[in-house]
């Protein structure tokens, strides 16, 4: 009994090691296709974990600019962020990362009736504050925080620009990138293969002791 709970640990732990090995292989390819914001997202609805980090396209018009302080990009560099609300039709909304809020006056400006593109990752929410709500001022990229401040139907997750066109012209300012996605299963491929060692080496263990007993007594 006990040796077959110490071999099926050893399976549960080879599958974890092959699951974490698919994920890794996965992150590995770069899909650099370019989706609309609507075909892998809803207003609403949760983001599905399996869109995070997907090239999205997005079309609208800014209408509200957040800075989201303290942020932590992709090269470990910690900064003030320039967050955007980009109304992309009659109802609904979602948050785009613009670039560094020490930028944000490097462009032209960007007016609410401009008509503007944007093409960039599609990113989870996030689950921890960087800093205090305050007016202009967001705690974290989390469409949560500002259902307060408009009545328009919220996307889950946000964006993080790579380029913004207006009138057919690229803005040209210096883009942020995303931190790599986090693995869902923890630990490390080599990690999960010493405890599948481990485990069947303690059901070998059990399964001799009684053959071991049986030697001693005899001798």
């Amino acid at each position: 009994m006990i040796a077959s709970v110490f071999f099926a640990l050893g399976l549960w732990q080879l599958d974890r090691a092959g699951e974490l090995k698919s994920l890794m292989a996965s992150q590995s390819v770069v899909d650099t296709k370019v989706s609309p914001l609507i075909s892998l997202a809803q207003p609403r609805t949760n983001l599905d974990p399996r869109v995070d980090h997907k090239f999205v396209e997005a079309e609208g018009f800014y209408i509200a600019n957040f800075r989201a302080p303290n942020q932590i990009d992709g090269n470990g560099k910690q900064s003030d962020w320039e967050v955007g609300l980009l109304q992309v039709d009659e109802k609904s909304a979602i948050l785009v990362v613009r670039g560094s809020w020490s930028e944000r006056l490097l462009e032209p400006q960007v007016a609410m009736s401009n008509r503007v593109n944007v093409v960039g990752y599609l990113l989870s929410s996030q689950n921890d504050d960087h800093a205090e709500n305050a007016p202009g001022v967001i705690s974290r990229l989390d469409s949560s925080v500002i259902t307060g401040l408009t009545e328009f139907d919220l996307y889950d997750g946000y964006i993080m620009a790579t380029s913004e066109t207006l009138h057919g012209v690229k803005i040209e300012r210096t883009r942020l990138e995303p931190a790599k996605i986090q693995s869902r299963v923890p630990g490390f491929y080599w990690q999960h293969l010493s405890y599948v060692v481990i485990w069947w080496l303690m059901a070998a263990i059990v399964l001799y002791l009684p053959i071991y007993r049986r030697r001693v007594k005899q001798l």
